[in-house]
């Protein structure tokens, strides 16, 4: 490396407070900082690579318009705990919005979240009827807990018909595999609805009399959904953490099995920081090979195996107030390559600016395959004619189309995943002065909500010492477990 400096740093000799390196500045890492600080636990050190902090929760304005990086809500499930602070720190901006959504099924649209009357009066009648058919064999399919597979789980769950219509094109979509192919974990942590019981008690809850205060609604902020990672960014600053930009970490050093200082750079710049204690909330295979000395050839032979999907977000800007009435249509057609499109205006129910319209689509795409190394306008023509084929054609002008590639969206729970991430928990879990929780950092597939909520685990498990209670992390990642996606 040319023309650079190296300095070294230590912890503040005059204060007794551990001082904590939070790696990530997502919605996990900055939680994590803005609770440390907040508490005056710790002196804290925020360490993101990006030049902005959120990671995939921020948002973006493209031609007047907030956009965010997909589809992204807040859902009235969330830890009351993180609710509560979300909602101090937003105040009127965090609004209380109707669910609006449509997924393409059998040719037509139904709405979502799924109502018993829609779906009898939208779907085809023979399908209606396998779909009743199965609900009533179901008492007598084997126990999903015994299914090997996803597939296996899915189809003793909710039966065939509704499995090979809807989850399983959806699925393969999404990751990239078969669902034969798929932990049968993915359909516990994945799919709310994977028993017949579960999803006729979510139809059913959107029914007068039976509906809670917020069913069918989610939390949205008027600016999109990133105001939560930047009010979070600002709280943590005004009380008192540091936030480093732009910096890449270049080794995090042990000595035996103790964490005890990292190296990064940032602007041409070398540093070494000795910290008591280091919370990671990077992807678990880049933490492990950022570990000097190297990790045991196992190890690193593991993280090599576990893998993530690739997405590319396609924004289209175009000329008109409002493209459809709808949030977010769904298309689980394999026929369809785009999983998701959004229309981010619908979110917060603006009507400004006038005269142009965002629609943002969700294509699963892994670096290896084609469509990533297609150019924005190539995309944008492509998408046009994916919606013309479902009967949404763009009839106006396109000002433009912009893209973004996110390689880590979301992590692939193949058969052998398991096995490979007990391998590097169990190593990591060993260095003392290290933890890692998060999206990325636990190989979770969770909402934000869930993210934060493991961020704030984190900080209780710490001691008034600096020391840190395992065994109440331990019960603390049993309960990580539970977790189950909200779309």
């Amino acid at each position: 490396m040319n023309d650079m400096s190296a300095s070294l740093a230590h912890s503040p000799a005059a204060s007794t407070q551990p001082h904590i390196a939070v790696l990530g500045a997502g919605p996990a890492g900055l939680a994590a900082a803005q609770q440390l600080a907040k508490r005056g636990m710790a002196t804290v050190t925020v360490i993101e690579r990006a030049t902005r902090t959120g990671g995939n929760a921020s948002s973006f304005m493209l031609d007047g318009v907030w956009c965010d990086y997909g589809s992204h809500r807040l859902h009235p499930v969330a830890d009351p705990a993180v609710l509560a602070d979300i909602r101090e720190l937003l105040g009127t901006d965090l609004l209380l919005r109707p669910r609006h959504g449509r997924i393409r099924l059998q040719g037509r649209w139904i709405n979502f979240p799924l109502k018993p009357a829609n779906l009898l009066r939208h779907l085809p009648t023979p399908f209606t009827v396998s779909l009743l058919f199965d609900g009533l064999m179901s008492v007598f399919r084997r126990n999903a807990a015994n299914g090997k597979t996803f597939a296996d789980v899915l189809r003793a769950g909710i039966g065939p018909t509704i499995s090979e219509a809807f989850y399983f094109p959806y699925v393969k979509k999404l990751w990239g595999l078969d669902p034969e192919l798929i932990s049968p974990k993915l359909a516990e942590r994945r799919v709310s609805g994977n028993s017949v019981v579960k999803i006729l008690a979510k139809m059913f809850s959107q029914l007068p009399g039976l509906r809670t205060n917020t069913a069918g609604q989610f939390y949205y902020p008027r600016r999109g959904f990133g105001r939560i990672t930047k009010a979070l960014h600002h709280a943590a600053e005004r009380d008192g953490a540091k936030l480093r930009l732009a910096t890449s970490i270049t080794a995090i050093e042990r000595s035996g099995n103790r964490i005890v200082a990292l190296r990064f750079e940032r602007a041409g710049q070398v540093e070494r920081i000795v910290f008591d204690r280091v919370f990671s909330t990077i992807p678990i295979t880049s933490l492990v090979r950022l570990i000097e000395p190297p990790a045991p050839p196992n190890v690193r032979a593991a993280a090599d195996q576990i893998k993530f999907r690739g997405m590319i977000l396609i924004y289209l800007v175009i000329e008109q107030n409002r493209f459809t009435d709808y949030d977010a249509h769904y298309f689980p057609e394999a026929r369809i390559p785009i999983s998701r499109l959004s229309e981010p205006k619908n979110y917060s129910d603006t009507s400004e600016p006038h005269g142009v319209t965002v629609l943002c689509a969700e294509l699963p795409c892994d670096p290896t395959e084609p469509a990533w190394s297609m150019d924005d306008d190539a995309l944008g023509v492509a998408l046009a004619g994916w919606l013309a084929e479902v009967g949404l054609p763009i009839i106006v002008p396109i000002r433009s189309t912009i893209t973004v590639r996110l390689p880590h969206a979301y992590p692939v729970y193949d058969l052998g995943y398991q096995a490979r991430l007990h391998t590097l928990d169990t190593w990591l879990s060993e260095l003392e002065g290290l933890l890692t929780f998060g999206r990325q950092g636990l190989f979770a597939h969770d909402n934000t909500h869930h993210a934060m909520a493991m961020a704030y685990a984190a900080v209780d498990c710490l001691d008034p010492d600096g020391g840190f209670d395992h065994a109440a992390w331990a019960r603390c990642r049993e309960r990580f477990e539970t977790h189950v996606v909200e779309d």
